[in-house]
This record gives structure tokens, C-alpha cells and sequence, in this order.
């Protein structure tokens, strides 16, 4: 009777205890599933961690029948804002009679008036599985961000695509042009906002003398004419002629009475 009620307990006990075995499992199986797929994903872009790339200070020549182009997806512009990424497609053809293979792209930022000056060595970016057969070509993925304290302005970008054929290393220049950069933050650099203050005060000024200038005009237009006062002069001609009459006789004794 005993064992009897132990076995139905530890039946319940299992019943009850499934639910949360099968969540624990497919968690699990999940997570593994998830894992798999990033990896195949990874194999299939071929893109290396960062920190897997070293080439030394080395740096090759062409191979003959190689042709490379270069392309700003959705930003025919070329600005690009500092600190942000930004992407460009790097195109390589084959038109040699041996397969290459793509192991990096790199890329640098120089002053436009003299390529020697140096202003920042972007990241690298390696990739596995970038073969490209023989009268064959391919696009290949390079995100880059310039540095975030890089001040406004153009720039020239040196984009470079590392290659080799029969285990002997190339490279080619498949960009070198020149960029825009814009500040982060928004529109307003310092030398827009520098701008605007001064066109801002430069009608302010304008505006208080063209509002002095009318008030100038208007005082002109407001004063009254003078009129002189002298002392009054008599025609003897007009006394001539009233003598005698009502308006000559009203006249003397206006001025006996004065007197």
C-alpha cells in the first residue's frame, strides 16, 4: 500500500515537472540553433573579426587584369558624418586566367592638398571565402567611420582591396577621391552658427539706421514755416484815397481817443 502511494506520487511528481523540463529543452535547443545560424551566417559573408588582421607595413603592387570600381550606396553625395558609420561597396573584377581571393579592405583618410599628410588609418575589415574565379567579378561590403572630433570639411579617402593570386599577395586603389565631412549633432557647425550671428547683427544694424535715417525725415517735415513780424507800414496812396471818407474819420478817432 505504501509503495502503491509512493508510485502515484512520484508519477504526479513528473506530471507536474514535464512542462517545465520541455521549456528548459527548447531554450537549450534554441540557443544552439541560434548559434549555428550566426556561424553559418558569418561563413557566408565571410567577414573576419578585427582583430585577426595584421599585413604588416608592407604594400604590394597590382596584379595585371584586375579591375576595381567603388560605389556610396544611397549616398551619391559622399557625406559622411563623423563618428557614424558609413558604407561603400567595393567592386573587383577578374579578368585574369587564376581565381583571386579578397582577404581585406582598408581604407585612410589625407588632407586634400598633399596625400603624405595623414589625418587617420580607418579600421580594416578581413574576409574569409572571397574567392572570385577567373573572368568573374564581385562586391564586397567596407564599413568605415572617420573620427568623431574631425573637423567639417572635404577630405580625401584612399580605399584599398588586399588580394592575392597563387598565394602571392596584391593590392588595388579602388577609391581615391575626396569625401565630405560633416560635424555630428546636427547642421550647425561652429562656423555656420558663427555665420548666422553675424548676418543676424548685420540686420540689426541695418535696421537701426534706416529707422534713425526716417526719423531724421520726419522732424524736416514737421517743423512749422517761420513767419517775421516787423512793423506795420502804412500806403499813403490807399490813405489818400479813403481820406474823407467814414473808414478816415473812424481812424482819427481812434487815435484821439489814445491820446
Amino acid at each position: 500500500m505504501a509503495s502503491k502511494v509512493f508510485r502515484i506520487f512520484f508519477l504526479t511528481l513528473l506530471l507536474l515537472a514535464s512542462p517545465f523540463l520541455q521549456v528548459v529543452r527548447c531554450q537549450s535547443d534554441a540557443d544552439v540553433e541560434s548559434e549555428d545560424a550566426a556561424v553559418d551566417d558569418a561563413t557566408d559573408l565571410g567577414i573576419v573579426g578585427e582583430d585577426e588582421l595584421d599585413f604588416g607595413d608592407g604594400s604590394f603592387s597590382a596584379a595585371p587584369g584586375v579591375d576595381t570600381v567603388c560605389v556610396f550606396p544611397k549616398n551619391s553625395a559622399r557625406l559622411v558624418v563623423a563618428g557614424e558609420e558609413t558604407e561603400l561597396l567595393a567592386g573587383i573584377k577578374n579578368n585574369g586566367d587564376s581565381s583571386l581571393n579578397v582577404i581585406a579592405i582598408k581604407a585612410s583618410v589625407h588632407y586634400t592638398f598633399d596625400h603624405r599628410l595623414l589625418i587617420q588609418n580607418l579600421t580594416a575589415q578581413a574576409f574569409n571565402n572571397g574567392s572570385v574565379p577567373a573572368s568573374s567579378q564581385a562586391t564586397f561590403p567596407y564599413l568605415f567611420a572617420v573620427s568623431k572630433y574631425l573637423q567639417s570639411g572635404n577630405f580625401d579617402l584612399v580605399g584599398t582591396i588586399i588580394y592575392e593570386i597563387d598565394q602571392h599577395p596584391y593590392q588595388s586603389t579602388f577609391f581615391n577621391g575626396t569625401i565630405e565631412v560633416a560635424e555630428a549633432g546636427g547642421f550647425l557647425s561652429i562656423e555656420s552658427v558663427f555665420l548666422v550671428t553675424l548676418g543676424i547683427a548685420l540686420i540689426v544694424l541695418l535696421g537701426l539706421w534706416i529707422h534713425g535715417q526716417i526719423q531724421n525725415l520726419s522732424k524736416k517735415t514737421k517743423r512749422a514755416p517761420k513767419v517775421e513780424v516787423g512793423t506795420k507800414t502804412s500806403d499813403a496812396s490807399l490813405d489818400e484815397w479813403l481820406e474823407g471818407t467814414a473808414y478816415s474819420r473812424s481812424s482819427s478817432n481812434k487815435s484821439k481817443k489814445k491820446k
